[in-house]
């Protein structure tokens, strides 16, 4: 029987930005949003508050866009500050790679196993999802799914007892599967 487990995020990542003005490079996204239009062309920024010394900070979203190119319900959006859409342009590459950002999703995120009940099976085959990318090592996931020290993971890994049709070190933020043999 094929289980189903699913990464979850629980709350928006941490932004890891260089700052100038304090040493920190941590920041926080509340889902706010900045509009500025000058005629026919409009700017949008996502406002990241900085962990050390509150002070705003923006990453842009749009940059000098004609207003008619710009989709109604992005606009609305945006206007309503929609929190979805600030997971959703966090996670974008096209935005993380113009801020310089990267993410840091530690303690943003649990694995939802759905029951308990494969704890007594010889054999379990398990599929992962993630409901984002969040960049996670398998051996923790499988650890934490199935009640095992990481150690003892690895060492099942290494006899052969967790097979899978991706490299399970490192890490993932995409969907795999993985068979585990007691």
């Amino acid at each position: 029987m094929l289980e189903n487990w699913v990464v979850m995020p629980t709350c928006l990542p941490i932004v890891l930005r260089r700052r100038h003005t304090c040493t920190s490079e941590r920041f926080r996204a509340n889902g706010k949003f900045r509009i500025n239009a000058n005629h026919k062309l409009i700017d949008a920024w996502l406002l990241v508050l900085c962990t050390a010394c509150g002070e705003t900070s923006k990453l842009a979203v749009l940059e000098r866009v004609n207003v008619r190119s710009v989709p109604p319900e992005l606009l609305d959006r945006l206007h309503g500050n929609d929190i979805s859409l600030a997971a959703e342009l966090l996670q974008d590459p096209v935005v993380q790679r113009r801020n310089r950002i990267a993410l840091d999703w530690t303690d943003a995120w649990r694995l939802d196993t759905g029951r308990s009940d494969h704890l007594d099976r010889e054999v379990i085959d398990v599929s992962v999802r993630f409901g984002a990318r969040i960049p996670v090592r398998p051996v923790r996931l499988i650890a934490e799914g199935c009640g095992l020290w990481r150690a003892e993971v690895e060492r099942l890994i290494a006899k052969g007892k967790i097979v899978s049709t991706v490299r399970l070190s490192g890490k993932l933020s995409g969907d795999f599967a993985f068979l585990l043999k007691r």
